[in-house]
């Protein structure tokens, strides 16, 4: 578990995005001076991030979800790059802990030599640096991964104790003097000027560089203002990606299939051949729905255009008309489902068309898929191919079924055997309990995300309360708008899913609702943690305050309430003596903490 959350970045596409978000943070601070920024090149990797006690490498992992990450400590032990103890002077003094994140990644060259020797050995080849990347971290035998030619570049922290740093650059400056590789294209920017300026550069060298990027990293360079400004959702409001305009291809539409997605939505996808962008092979992209393809007058057979939107998604952007032989044939989606054949509509006010029946099999696999998924009821082992098996063989015609399942329904399966089937079902069986937040995300009501659902259970921590809420009443919650609260309200309404929340039930499903947080002395207050903690982790602590209304921060500032000082505090303890913040040793800690 990550002590601080590996948050993701917003991304921007244009000149004015990147102003836009210079001048949001100027309107955040109140303080039109301009802002410090350190630009940095952004890899195509896999991020990671490794904490060192005293110096030497403890435990690395992947981001995983920013949260929850794999752990891959024996595998960073075989990069060369990976230091395995900092490199320091014996009188210097380094933190006596430090969470370092980093990028992993294969340069181009040594990419192009191991597909080349995987193809002499029959083996299949990897499509770009970043999966022969992530590939190779995630290697069970770190015997393989040592042989691959595998890289990384450090780009900062996470908790750090026994040490401080005032800014961003002072962190990069700092780290290659203990042995951590930092991309030596970083650039201190003193106004947004610069920084759009160091992005044409860096997109001028794109090409010459050794590894992929994919756009720039922008973060305030002063770490106090980090702190100030804090986060939005899953991503930090002081720092944003800058992406580069996506390459683009020429290829031909083979066909456009109809694909029915979860909600019955039904997507047109078109089927090209195959065209490599930015080191990925294109075979399939979605054109959205019949008004877009109406709008871009795209046909079967036509030669097109596609890029990778941010370079990730494929897209076609438009087709190539003179290129038409008279045999291209217009698509237009079916009055009928592809899958079950029920009839689809296209409701008022919307672009999208959908299947009307919810027991389409289509629908049933995906929605299942969401509601067994690690961030909704994480159900541990099923996986889409079970799940699809599952449904195809008739054992499940809806989620409360999963919950009647039997080891011999798993056994009878092709290539199940008894002790696998037998973990699943106490999978399944543990998955029964839930948090409130959980269960709403897993329902998998439209426009609800991880974030709303969480927002709906601190509303409404019964779920009786939600069924019945109204959209008048919805709307009246921060973030809540009148598209999403139609859609819950939509969502409950319909006999079908009432039906189903009522089987979950009798099959034993008990939701927990969220923690009420105390309005105690805490409310509002922030605490750091400094030195080694002996009667709790960092993370019971942290969730401790914020069960009590308080805010836990990774450094001192004058807006600091209280520190928290365990065994050998560091730099943290040294400030708030000089601030005059009140320090509190576990026992203290411990008392205003009790009910």
């Amino acid at each position: 578990t990550h002590t601080i959350p590996m948050l993701s970045l917003d991304n921007a596409f244009t000149e004015e995005e990147i102003v836009e978000f210079d001048q949001r943070l100027k309107r955040f601070l109140k303080d039109d001076s301009p802002i410090t920024y350190v630009a940095e090149p952004k890899l195509d990797g896999l991020a990671v991030e490794l904490v060192y006690i005293d110096g030497i490498l403890s435990v690395g992992s992947t981001r995983g979800d920013g949260i929850t990450g794999e752990d891959v400590t024996q595998n960073l032990r075989t990069i060369k790059t990976v230091p395995l103890r900092f490199l320091h002077k014996d009188s210097e003094k380094i933190p006596s802990r430090l969470e370092v994140r980093g990028e992993v990644y294969m340069k181009i060259k040594a990419f192009q030599e191991l597909n080349r020797t995987r193809e002499e050995k029959g083996e299949p080849k990897f499509a770009n640096p970043r999966n022969a990347a992530a590939g190779s971290l995630r290697q069970l035998d770190s015997s393989i991964t040592a042989k691959r030619p595998l890289d990384i570049f450090f780009y900062g922290l996470g908790v750090v104790e026994g040490y401080s740093f005032s800014s961003h650059w002072e962190v990069l400056q700092t780290l290659p003097r203990w042995g951590f590789k930092v991309n030596p294209k970083i650039e201190l920017c003193q106004n947004i000027k610069e920084v759009i300026e160091y992005y044409h550069q860096m997109e001028k060298i794109r090409e010459e560089l050794d590894y992929e990027i994919d756009g720039v990293v922008i973060k305030v360079n002063d770490l106090a203002l980090q702190e100030k400004l804090g986060t939005i959702s899953r991503s930090p409001r002081w720092a944003i990606a800058y992406k580069f305009s996506p390459q683009k291809g020429t290829t031909k539409i083979i066909d456009i299939i109809p694909q029915v997605g979860r909600t019955g939505a039904i997507t047109p996808v078109a089927v090209m051949e195959p065209v490599f962008l930015s080191g990925v092979k294109v075979s399939r992209a979605t054109l959205h729905n019949q008004d877009e393809i109406d709008k871009k007058d795209i046909r079967i057979g036509d030669t097109v255009i596609v890029q990778r939107a941010g370079d990730v998604i494929p897209e076609v952007v438009s087709a190539v008309k003179e290129k038409r032989t008279g045999k291209e044939v217009p698509f237009k989606i079916p009055s009928k489902c592809p899958v079950c054949g029920s009839s689809v509509v296209r409701l008022k006010g919307e672009a999208i068309h959908r299947c009307i029946n919810l027991s389409c099999p289509a629908q049933l696999k995906k929605s299942i898929k969401h509601f067994a998924s690690k961030r909704a009821m994480d159900i541990d082992g099923l996986g889409d191919k079970l799940i699809e098996k599952l449904v195809d063989e008739g054992l499940i015609r809806n989620v409360a079924d999963l919950y009647q399942l039997k080891v011999e329904d798993l056994a009878r399966l092709e290539r199940m055997a008894e002790k696998s089937a037998t973990n699943i079902i106490n999978a399944i069986k543990k998955s029964k309990e839930r948090d409130l937040e959980r269960f709403i995300y897993a329902l998998g009501i439209r426009h609800v995300g991880e974030h709303i659902a969480k927002i709906l259970a601190e509303k409404y921590p019964q779920l009786e309360k939600l069924m019945e809420a109204s959209e008048e009443e919805l709307v009246q919650i921060d973030e809540i708008g009148p598209e999403v609260a139609r859609s819950i309200v939509s969502f409950f309404t319909q006999k079908s899913n009432r039906e189903l929340i009522s089987r979950l039930k009798k099959v034993g499903i008990k939701i927990s609702a969220p923690k009420k947080k105390k309005e105690t002395k805490l409310q509002g207050k922030t605490f750091v943690f400094t030195g080694a903690l002996s009667q709790f982790t960092r993370e019971e602590a942290k969730r401790l305050v914020e069960s009590l209304g308080g805010k836990v921060s990774s450094s001192v500032s004058k807006n600091t309430d209280y520190v928290v000082a365990g065994a050998d505090p560091g730099s943290k303890y040294e400030k708030a003596k000089a601030l005059g913040i009140t320090i509190l040793n576990e026992d203290e800690f411990k008392k205003i903490t009790q009910p």
